[in-house]
């Protein structure tokens, strides 16, 4: 009678794991309740977010408006559909035709999830993506999964049979559909896998800007125990079959290789809920892509993070399944402690922006391990050139690594300054990136390793040594500049001859164009200045610190006289009646270098209050168009909560009524919200910097890292 005893222990601890999973559930829910604090209507839902690469979002009011796409534009399709009491509903995509939609009745945007509610049939659903980029765990953070989590419960006090459809098609493995693919199945450890991918494989052979991956393998993984079926099929056969019956094939297409978009083979997997009552059924999937080989690093190809110690991608998987009710309860903890915060900081307007802002900022890096298995850091300049590692863009979503995990930064900054440590590197000033994403095998932008021409001098190296005194003051060390010091010596030098009246020459906002006597340029190499003499400060170098402590307050001086033009301060030093953002004075307070004095960030904020817009302040006297990030900043530098509000309110009416329905923006105009250029960056995490004004918050958050 052992099998007995066996059987019922095996009842009782399914019965205890099921009561288990009902709790998390809850828990996951309530937190999410309390942690919403989402603009009504985001310009696009960021769904699965990991990498440029797999970076899915829906740019509609509701999920069945349209397929879901790339962050650049081009369709990623997804499919959903609830066959309840044998009547089919969609809830994800435009098709079947003659399929009728769940009512939408709710979308909420957390840091790390996006939650969509639907009803139809008596039925509630409520569907949930999770990408668990939490930034003290970069095991997980660069774990390439997002998690898909259905919610089921009556409406109407009455049983109800459900059984649900989910497809994604091979879209996701291409960078166009004509693109030829294959696919296959696998079983291992209880997890049923399907994956797809191009027949042609071409690793790392692509760079460039508005492009899609087109190697490696998009996988969707169901675990044991959910009364699951998946089957590769042409979308007609599996959508329409399931429409029709509520089942799909048992077999897989056999019609292989062939094009993506040649009766759109999709990966379809089925889940029977059962009899459906108040208490809701949960079940989940996971998205996962691996894409093998992430990022060429000066000719060599680097592996994603994660699987630095070895790791397959299939026991990955194994892993990721496993900690699935742990990590929806740390993402709901995480979403509901971050937008507390926020609200604290800069009120719910600005916590809602910061949540829109977040698993973007992530989902335009690429997390890989050097050959040593330390974490590099790669950004991609996203619909701006393609470039990978730029100066200027690691510069504005500083504050988001300097507040969530330090050692981000770094993985960043290392790649750059071991290229301007080498002899490739033959300028006095810092370089302006690595590359064309995702080769990262030197610079591209300007006049590249070759001449100055279009090059950044005064912009990036200011840029370097302002970040990493930041890097200095959260960490209360110089440690990791040590290595680098005969670089930061040659880019203080350079900025001390040519910072204070810059030459004719581009800064970040190149679009612009070329300015010479570019204020705000010359306060970001006064700034870095001062920087440099904490940094000598810290590593001992106390003559060199007084020096340049001394340099750059003189500096700041000669600014306060050549800059001043009434009621606020110029564009450029030559040209009076004009103004702009002076968004880099705001590191003068964040460093406490207190070269500045205070009546020069009041007498700008109070000026900004009269020019600016219905969705934001210029940035400067010569467009309309502003950038999202650097008005943050500026708005950082008000001394009252009330200022801050006035001028960060009008970028949440920007995120809730532009027409841009695109991934987050930081170029728009604002008088109509209209988008400029660019979309999905990372300089978007550039918004946080709020959270850096108040130094008890930032030590808080920067201490829960892990290196």
């Amino acid at each position: 009678m052992n099998w007995i005893r066996a059987d019922r222990k095996s009842a009782l601890r399914c019965s205890l794991f099921t009561l288990w999973l009902a709790v998390v559930a809850t828990q996951a829910m309530q937190a999410t309740r309390a942690a919403s604090q989402t603009p009504v209507r985001p310009p696009a839902a960021p769904l699965v977010a990991h990498d440029p690469y797999f970076s899915v979002w829906s740019m509609n009011d509701r999920l069945t408006d349209n397929w879901t796409k790339h962050w650049t534009g081009s369709n990623q399709a997804m499919c959903g559909m609830a066959y309840i009491d044998k009547q089919p509903f969609r809830f994800a995509g435009p098709t079947p035709d003659g399929v009728p939609a769940m009512k939408q009745t709710g979308l909420e945007v957390t840091p790390t999830r996006t939650i969509y509610r639907f009803e139809a049939g008596g039925v509630r659903l409520t569907l949930t993506f999770t990408s668990p980029l939490l930034p003290d765990d970069l095991d997980l953070l660069s774990r390439p999964v997002t998690y898909v989590t259905f919610d089921a419960a009556s409406a109407d006090g009455r049983s109800h049979a459900v059984k649900l459809y989910f497809d994604a098609t091979g879209e996701w493995a291409v960078n166009t559909p004509d693109q030829q693919v294959t696919w296959e199945r696998g079983m291992k450890d209880g997890l049923s896998t399907l994956r797809i991918g191009t027949v042609e494989q071409p690793i790392l052979a692509k760079r460039g800007d508005n492009l899609r991956i087109d190697w490696g393998w998009f996988y969707v993984e169901t675990a044991g125990g959910q009364n699951a079926r998946q089957a590769v099929l042409g979308d007609r056969a599996a959508r329409n079959g399931f429409a029709q019956s509520g089942e799909i094939a048992v077999l897989d297409d056999a019609r292989k290789p062939r094009r993506a978009n040649d009766d759109w083979p999709v990966l379809a997997t089925t889940l029977d809920l059962g009899s459906v009552n108040a208490k809701p059924v949960s079940r989940h999937l996971l998205l996962a892509y691996n894409d093998i080989f992430s990022i060429e690093l000066m000719g060599k190809r680097l592996k994603p993070y994660w699987q630095r110690g070895g790791m397959t991608f299939d026991d990955m998987l194994s892993v990721a399944e496993r900690d699935y009710p742990r990590i929806r309860l740390r993402c709901a903890d995480f979403d509901r402690r971050l937008t507390a915060d926020l609200t604290k900081q800069g009120g719910a307007e600005y916590a809602a922006l910061c949540t829109l802002a977040y698993r973007q900022c992530f989902a335009a890096h690429k997390l890989a391990a050097d050959e040593n298995g330390k974490p590099l850091h790669f950004p991609k300049e996203n619909f701006s050139n393609g470039c990978i590692s730029t100066v200027d863009v690691i510069y504005p979503a500083a504050p988001f690594a300097l507040l969530f995990n330090p050692a981000l930064l770094k993985a960043e900054m290392t790649p750059v300054l071991d290229y301007a440590m080498s002899p490739r590197w033959k300028f006095p000033f810092a370089p302006h990136d690595l590359g064309t994403y995702p080769q990262a095998n030197g610079q591209v932008y300007g006049g590249g390793e070759r001449n100055e021409r279009d090059q950044m001098p005064v912009e990036e190296s200011g840029n370097m040594l302002i970040m990493l005194a930041a890097l200095a003051k959260i960490e209360g060390n110089a440690d990791y500049a040590k290595p680098y010091w005969t670089a930061l010596t040659r880019w203080a030098q350079y900025l001390k001859e040519k910072g204070l009246d810059p030459e004719n020459q581009l800064c970040t906002d190149d679009f612009a164009g070329h300015l010479a006597h570019n204020t705000n340029l010359s306060l970001k190499a006064i700034l870095a200045l001062g920087g440099y003499s904490q940094l000598c400060s810290l590593t001992g170098r106390r003559q060199e610190a007084a020096d340049y402590r001394e340099t750059a307050k003189e500096m700041a001086a000669k600014w306060i006289q050549m800059a001043q033009d009434g009621s606020h301060y110029r564009l450029t030093f030559d040209k009076p009646g004009t103004w702009s953002q002076k968004y880099n004075l705001v590191w003068d307070r964040l460093l406490g270098l207190n070269l500045f004095p205070a009546e020069i960030a009041r007498t700008e904020i109070a000026y900004y209050k009269t020019v600016q817009n219905a969705f934001g302040l210029p940035l400067d006297n010569r467009k309309g168009y502003t950038k999202l990030d650097w008005t943050v900043w500026s708005a950082t530098m008000a001394e009252s909560d009330a200022d801050f509000k006035v001028l960060t309110s009008p970028l949440y009416r920007f995120a809730n009524e532009s027409t841009s329905r695109v991934p987050l923006t930081d170029w728009f105009e604002t008088k109509d919200g209209r988008q400029t250029g660019f979309q999905a960056r990372s300089v978007v995490g550039g918004v946080f910097i709020k959270m850096l004004a108040d130094t008890s918050t930032w030590k808080r958050w920067a201490a829960h890292r892990s290196q």
